[in-house]
C-alpha cells in the first residue's frame, strides 16, 4: 500500500469507526460570520475536505452553487443522503485535493478542515492550489486550527506560517485582531477572511 492510499484508508476508517472529533455535527458558528462577507447566491462555493458536509447543506439551502470534495467514501455517502433527504443539490466529488483540477475558479472557498489535516510538507502546494482555485477578487474564508503543540493531525497552523502561505502580494488580509472560534475538542481556530487580489 503506497503512502497516499494509506492516508486515504486512515481517514475512511475514522469515519467508519465514528472517530470524527473534528465534526461538530452542525455547521461551524463561523459560517454565520462568513456569510456577512460572502458574495450572494448563486455564487460558486468550494468546500475542500468537506467530510459529512454540514456547511455544504447550509449553503445549498441558501441557493449557493456548492462543490464539496473529500476522499472518504463514507463521509460523502452520508452527505449525499442528507442532501437528498432535504431536497437539495450540491456537486459532491471523491477526489484528492492535491491532484484535482476544478476546471474553473470559484467565487468563494470555505477552508475549514483541510490544511490542519494535511502534513505540513504539503501546505505550500495546497495554498498554491487555493490561490489558483479562487477567482480574482474572490474569497477564502478560513478556519485555522490552533493546537500550540507538536504533531498532528490536527496540526497547529501558526500565524507566521499563514503569513508565508497567504502572502500580502497575493491576498488582502483583514484587520487585527483576528476572531477565534472555539472547537468541541477544546481547541480553537483563528477565523480569517482572505481576498485574492484582482
Amino acid at each position: 500500500m503506497d503512502s497516499d492510499t494509506h492516508h486515504r484508508a486512515r481517514w475512511e476508517k475514522r469515519y467508519q469507526d465514528g472517530k470524527t472529533g473534528w465534526d461538530r455535527g452542525a455547521p461551524s458558528p463561523a459560517l454565520t460570520s462568513a456569510l456577512l462577507g460572502m458574495p450572494r447566491p448563486p455564487a460558486r462555493v468550494l468546500i475542500p475536505a468537506c467530510g459529512q458536509g454540514h456547511e455544504v447543506i447550509s449553503l445549498a439551502e441558501l441557493g449557493y452553487h456548492v462543490t464539496g470534495i473529500d476522499f472518504a467514501p463514507s463521509a460523502l455517502a452520508a452527505l449525499k443522503r442528507a442532501l437528498s433527504l432535504n431536497g437539495l443539490y450540491a456537486e459532491i466529488l471523491q477526489q484528492d485535493l492535491l491532484s484535482w483540477d476544478p476546471g474553473e475558479p470559484f467565487d468563494i472557498i470555505y477552508e475549514q478542515t483541510a490544511i490542519c489535516a494535511l502534513e505540513p510538507t504539503l501546505w505550500e502546494s495546497y495554498a498554491e492550489r487555493l490561490h489558483l482555485w479562487t477567482k480574482p477578487s474572490g474569497f477564502v474564508f478560513g478556519l485555522f486550527m490552533q493546537t500550540h503543540r507538536e504533531g498532528g493531525p490536527p496540526w497547529h497552523v501558526s500565524m507566521s506560517r499563514l503569513e508565508e502561505l497567504f502572502p500580502l502580494q497575493k491576498w488582502r488580509w483583514p484587520e487585527k485582531p483576528f476572531p477565534t472560534v472555539s472547537h468541541p475538542s477544546g481547541l480553537e481556530e483563528v477565523f480569517l477572511t482572505l481576498q485574492r487580489h484582482s
